[in-house]
């Protein structure tokens, strides 16, 4: 048989562009290296309300609702940031990956766990796995399989800027289960997170491009509590130059889709899943699959959010410039109660641009800014 479509990766965005091709009635296969979907989890677990929206499942993977944050230099500063409403939910990943994964399986997708992708042979998947090795025809692949895609490997694809490794914990902690917590200078180019899970319960992480054990080691004495589940991961951070070709859509993180801003890739990853089954239903409808049919997803993904992730990665580039006295000013610059109003007002963990152009020009954020970190924030107006 072969398959209108191979996913690979049942990921947030594999489900999803599985899902969707599936219920457009193409013929539709997801293979998954793991033997259980979800697991292991290399997340946070932390999504906006529109990121958890964008998985359609149902309430029960929510651990915990939070409606704001804490943002907490190293000398102890500061900036409390609550919008007295939900803002976002913390997720239990393994059970929303399973249920995103059961939503595709519904729409008529199939599923091959414990098998891996080790080559292309034109039109032909090899695998190899639980059943053996196979050979799968298909007529597009849509590649997400993470950031160590190896589908982009096979094709010697150009891959996303910057690798960041990352370490997360989850500990029994006691906390305001109503605020996250954001550590800027527990990383020098990036930073770490407290994330409220449930009762009694935290998840701590970092990620960085350097030195990611040790940064772990010392941030962890804040909590000082022994670790309960501990797992490591890698962050890809900057779209790779071209996210098509060779019959394949790249789509996730295997693209390089997650936010710099934030280092989320759930909603960024399925916004990019369903405009890969878009373009996917249209080139098996039209028997088309070179690469001038195939651009159609880049140009539809840069017009959902190519200029957000954009304006992010050159955020992040800024971040690497800025010293912990100058993040300890920012903060104290930030502790306004008119940018506060604005921060809440305009906030968006998905689409931070609108909020970017609000803040970054008012006195007081000038008024700390040093000459670097001025023309820093010029560049981030090349949008």
């Amino acid at each position: 048989m072969t398959y209108d479509v191979i996913v690979i990766g049942a990921g947030p965005a594999g489900s999803a562009a599985s899902a969707e091709c599936a219920q457009s009635g193409l013929t539709t296969l997801c293979i998954e290296e793991h033997g259980t979907i979800g697991y292991p989890v290399q997340c946070a677990g932390l999504l906006s309300n529109a990121a958890f929206a964008e998985c359609r499942v149902s309430e029960r993977p929510v651990l915990n609702r939070v409606c704001g944050a804490r943002i907490v230099s190293g000398t102890g500063s500061e900036l409390l940031l609550d919008a007295k409403t939900q803002k976002a939910v913390v997720a239990d990943r393994g059970l929303l990956d399973r249920e995103m994964a059961k939503g595709a399986a519904d729409a008529g997708a199939e599923f091959l766990l414990k098998t891996a992708a080790y080559n292309i042979r034109g039109t032909t998947l090899l695998t190899r796995g639980v059943n053996g090795h196979r050979e799968i025809p298909f007529r597009l692949l849509i590649a997400a399989d993470g950031p160590r895609s190896s589908i982009a490997r096979i094709f010697n694809m150009p891959r996303a800027k910057t690798y960041l490794a990352g370490i997360q914990t989850d500990l029994a902690h006691e906390c305001d289960s109503r605020f996250v917590e954001i550590y800027p200078d527990a990383s020098p180019d990036f930073f770490g997170w407290m994330i409220p899970s449930g009762e009694g319960r935290v998840r701590i992480g970092l990620c960085s491009q350097t030195g990611v054990p040790e940064l772990f080691a010392e941030f962890r004495k804040r909590f000082g509590a022994n670790s309960i589940h501990l797992v490591t991961g890698t962050l890809p951070l900057g779209l790779m130059p071209r996210t098509y070709g060779h019959r394949t859509l790249f789509a996730g993180d295997a693209a390089g889709f997650a936010k710099p801003t934030s280092g989320g890739g759930v909603y960024t990853g399925i916004r990019s899943a369903r405009h890969a089954a878009a373009v996917a239903v249209t080139c098996c409808e039209a028997d088309l699959f070179a690469d001038t049919a195939l651009a159609e997803y880049e140009q539809r993904w840069q017009e959902d959010i190519g200029r957000e992730l954009d304006l992010g990665f050159r955020i992040f580039q800024l971040r690497q410039k800025i010293s912990a006295p100058e993040i300890d000013a920012l903060i104290h610059a930030l502790n306004n109660p008119d940018i506060i109003s604005t921060i809440i007002e305009y906030g968006n963990m998905d689409r931070p641009g609108i909020l970017v152009k609000k803040i970054l020009f008012k006195p007081a954020i000038l008024r700390c800014a040093t000459p670097l970190l001025r023309s820093g924030l010029r560049s981030l107006f090349r949008v």
